[in-house]
């Protein structure tokens, strides 16, 4: 038995008491410390097997956070035993018995809690299954989203500055997450601005900071997000929108790490990594004028593309259930079953809103629908009213650009089958695509 001094995260706890609550919840299980403010400040390997979350993640980390569904205990004297239903970090459902006693110092003052887990039940999905690959909330079964996993992982290990392509709703921000969570900066702060949605002005003072009385307005100073990610990650989103007299300021971050706050004198050093996105080419923003060309190659040290969710049609199955068994922990509704016509639709589906569209969709579903199998009457109105309707030929179409746009227009986008039905390859409906500007 540690020492006091030794007590994860210094807790100032009574030996006695911790030894008391072991022997009291009969320790058998994934046994975890929480502090004051339900953080773990202890991690057990059993818990690492049960969750999937290792104890360095893990440690410091809300318990609310690292456990979808988990919810405080409701003995008013912090002991008890009761039952939640949670997520695992590979996306799979269990229920588990929770066994908790709280945690005091020899003054009786209540320091956190003690808990332990035991399993009684797995739900299975497609979660589960085998070829499913999960990063820190992404999931995936296609090849070029795996691929992209390992480019997260290889990229986190370096201090590079990443540049993440992709449609609005692909999940930009959960692999910059993810590249911070992997790295060794992944206890320091992660800070995301979304670089279109704040007038330039309001947006240099967001990033930079400013001193007292450098605008009207300025009454006391502010510390910047490079500030106050000093260690960490800063996500800018939509960079590409990122005004060009901001440019040159965000290029000599880049370059010598400093930075001067908006009416300050002095030069404030900061050690930040830049993970930046965008669903515009940079390339193109560059030869129209409004992105510097010094700044896109600053950025754009190691591109990462995300698919959009219409070519990643494995997925949707997948991160259907996902978002179900969000709603699923939540109790207000149960489901365990989808009907074939409404999968249908949900797979035919041309997800312009990506990933995004799809997380609407069931919470939708929960909102309007009851019972335990979702019907398509609990899908937004377009999947109802979605008919198939007759499909032009496309020999009827003389125009060979206008053949493409109707075989994409048929498929809803899907490559694979606009290439079917014009009887080509992918890489021959590629290459045509992009001699014909479609």
């Amino acid at each position: 038995m540690k020492r006091r001094s030794d007590t994860p995260s210094g807790l100032p706890l009574d030996t006695r008491c911790l030894l008391d609550a072991l022997a009291g919840l009969e320790c058998t299980g994934a046994l975890y410390l929480l502090d004051e403010e339900e953080r773990v400040s202890y991690w057990s390997s059993a818990a690492e097997q049960l969750t999937g979350h290792t104890g360095e993640f893990a440690t410091g980390e809300s318990i609310a956070r690292l456990l979808p569904g988990y919810g405080p205990p409701r003995a008013d004297d912090g002991r008890g035993e009761d039952e939640i239903r949670v997520e695992r970090a590979d996306g799979s459902a269990l229920l588990l018995r929770r066994r908790y006693h709280p945690l005091r110092d020899r003054e009786g003052t209540a320091r956190g809690r003690l808990e332990v887990l035991t399993a009684i039940e797995t739900i299975g999905t497609p979660l589960a299954e085998a070829d499913v690959e999960i990063l820190h909330g992404l999931l995936t079964r296609e090849p070029a989203m795996k691929q992209v996993f390992r480019l997260i992982r290889n990229v986190a290990e370096t201090e590079a500055t990443v540049l993440v392509r992709g449609e609005s709703g692909t999940g930009k921000e959960l692999v910059a997450r993810a590249v911070h969570a992997e790295s060794h900066r992944a206890r320091e702060p992660f800070l995301a601005v979304n670089c279109a949605a704040l007038a330039p002005s309001l947006l240099e003072s967001e990033l930079f900071g400013h001193v007292r009385g450098a605008f009207t307005g300025a009454v006391r100073s502010h510390a910047g997000l490079f500030q106050r990610a000093d260690g960490g990650t800063l996500f800018l989103d939509e960079v590409a929108e990122l005004p060009l007299e901001l440019q040159a300021k965000l290029l000599r971050v880049l370059q010598e790490r400093s930075f001067v706050p908006v009416g300050g004198d002095r030069m404030l050093s900061v050690d930040v990594r830049i993970v930046a996105a965008t669903h515009r080419s940079l390339r193109d923003a560059v030869r129209e004028g409004r992105f510097r060309e010094d700044l896109m190659y600053r950025l754009r040290v190691v591109p990462l593309f995300l698919p959009p969710l219409r070519e990643r049609r494995r997925d949707i199955g997948l991160l259907l259930w996902h978002f179900i068994e969000r709603h699923n922990a939540r109790g207000l509704r149960r489901i365990v079953r989808i009907d074939p016509d409404a999968m249908r639709r949900l797979l035919d589906h041309a997800w312009p809103g990506n990933v995004r569209e799809l997380q609407n969709v069931v919470e939708y579903a929960f909102a309007v629908g009851r019972g335990e199998v979702l019907e398509l009457d609990d899908l937004p109105p377009e999947f109802r009213d979605e008919r198939a309707g007759p499909q032009t030929s496309m020999e009827a179409v003389p125009d060979e650009a206008d053949r493409i746009r109707t075989a994409l227009r048929q498929s809803g986008g899907r490559i694979d089958q606009a290439a079917r039905l014009l009887q080509m390859s992918r890489a021959t409906l590629w290459r045509k695509r992009k001699k014909l500007g479609v």
